[in-house]
């Protein structure tokens, strides 16, 4: 029986349980003659290695497919689709793994981290990315030529994924989303082929990949353009927890008259007690205040900042001259694998209502089980179309708010209610739609769809069913 044939399991909905219990049995060879086909290692559900192959970043997530792909180029993308669906399989993808929705279980799942591919072009100011390629990678080599690309907070995540999603880093205001950016997109999509697409070739395709996440095929490679740094000042600075209040509030009336060249974000954050932690962090609840200005005049950017800085206590920090490729400085985010429930809205205003609203339900004051807090100043670029329309969703909001807490067996239930309850207490204030790398834990493809204005929803829905009819790419943020 076919999954997409039945009217009653559609692919797009299917639960872990129901996809674990039709887990395949595949014929006698059948995988055998995949790994003829692809350069790249295949492993079945019992073979050793299949876990390793599949580890994501988020442990909070672990992938059971009934057969992984680790490929090496487009051609074994391309030959791993086309043997899934001959075996009436669905498709997952997985680069870094700091994006998992939930277990892709009973998929084929096709890694792409073996897929290293990276060229610049100084004179065009342009990138290739193959699928497997970090942003750590491009902004080293863009850097040594006064260019970067326009990664996220951290440049350990995956080119690909990241800009798929819109891609929000420390230079949006002023240039945008990085999906904004792309020129060109190498995808595998349903029916086996590999296609170049671009405004000119498939102008709706190329439309709604960007910005529609995985839910079209697999992208096997980007092409985008790299934007001039000539000159950055950026960093972070961590405030006792006492002061959120008054930094919340001077953040509320300070932010919206930055510039373009500025973007900031402020988050209260719950500090583990581990040694890995600064001693004047550690166990502590802080308040960190994230900036980056990248206009050329230095004393400007101090200026600019100095009305936060006196805001609170200081408790450590810096912020001064980087180089592009030093940006991860600005946020601190996590390297190392750590298991995490997220969950994100749009705010329309941040007023002083909606701080006190924030501090009421997750002030330093409040005893709750999350990490993070966080409040990210949109507008400028990232409030604008971009000069190729794309399907970006999240253009709409003044801020974005994104709640992260450990998940843990033991907090498995509390986090979700917690998460969602500092949500519900800024619903007043929201903005339509979400940022769809910030979508976290959604109940289905209806929540994801509606991260999307509605001319947006009827566009995607359109181009799903013209390259992807029966579902293949279903897993992850699917509409």
């Amino acid at each position: 029986m076919s999954l997409t044939e039945n009217p009653e399991l559609p692919a797009s909905v299917l639960d872990d349980t129901v996809l674990e219990s039709l887990a395949p049995a595949f014929p006698a060879g059948a995988v055998d003659e995949l790994r003829g086909r692809v350069d790249g290692p295949v492993f079945a559900a019992s073979d050793d290695g299949l876990a390793a192959e599949v580890a994501t970043w988020n442990v909070a997530v672990q992938h059971t497919p009934a057969i992984a792909v680790g490929a090496t180029s487009a051609q074994d993308v391309v030959a791993a689709v086309r043997w899934a669906v001959a075996h009436d399989l669905r498709v997952a993808v997985q680069a870094t793994g700091h994006g998992p929705v939930r277990n892709a279980a009973g998929s084929m799942m096709i890694t792409t981290r073996r897929m290293q591919g990276l060229s610049i072009d100084p004179i065009g100011r342009t990138a290739r990315v193959e699928a497997g390629v970090k942003w750590a990678a491009v902004l080293e080599a863009a850097a040594d030529f006064g260019l970067a690309g326009l990664a996220g907070s951290s440049s350990d995540v995956g080119v690909v994924g990241y800009t798929l999603g819109g891609g929000l880093g420390s230079l949006g205001r002023k240039h945008g989303f990085a999906a904004d950016h792309v020129t060109a997109v190498e995808i595998v999509t349903a029916d086996g082929r590999l296609r170049r697409v671009t405004a000119d070739t498939d102008p709706e395709l190329f439309w709604a990949v960007r910005g529609g996440k995985g839910n079209f095929g697999v992208v096997t490679a980007l092409e985008f353009e790299l934007v001039p740094v000539a000159s950055l000042f950026g960093g972070g600075i961590f405030f006792a927890g006492d002061d959120a209040p008054a930094l919340l509030h001077r953040f509320g009336q300070w932010a919206p008259t930055m510039p373009e060249e500025v973007s900031t974000s402020i988050a209260i954050l719950r500090m583990p007690d581990m040694d890995m932690v600064p001693p004047p962090l550690r166990g502590q609840t802080v308040v960190h205040l994230r900036f980056a200005y990248s206009g050329t005049d230095h004393a400007e950017a101090e200026r600019l900042l100095s009305p936060m800085k006196v805001a609170g206590t200081i408790l450590l920090g810096y912020v001064g001259p980087m180089r592009a490729d030093e940006m991860d400085a600005i946020h601190m985010d996590p390297k190392d694998p750590m298991p995490g429930w997220e969950k994100g809205m749009l705010l329309a205003e941040l007023s002083e209502e909606t701080v006190d609203a924030l501090l009421a339900a997750a002030g330093p004051q409040v005893h709750i089980p999350l990490i993070m807090v966080e409040l990210r100043l949109l507008g400028g670029a990232v409030g604008r179309p971009a000069a190729v329309p794309n399907a970006v969703a999240g253009r709409e909001g003044a801020y974005s708010v994104l709640v992260l807490g450990p998940a843990v067996p033991e907090l498995a239930d509390v986090v979700p209610a917690v998460g969602k309850g500092v949500l519900g207490a800024l619903m007043p204030w929201a903005a339509p739609g979400v940022l769809t790398n910030f979508l976290g834990d959604v109940t289905g493809p209806a929540e994801v769809l509606n991260a999307y204005p509605a001319d947006a929803q009827r566009r995607l829905m359109d181009v799903k069913r013209a390259v992807d009819q029966a579902g293949v790419f279903s897993f992850g943020h699917a509409i």
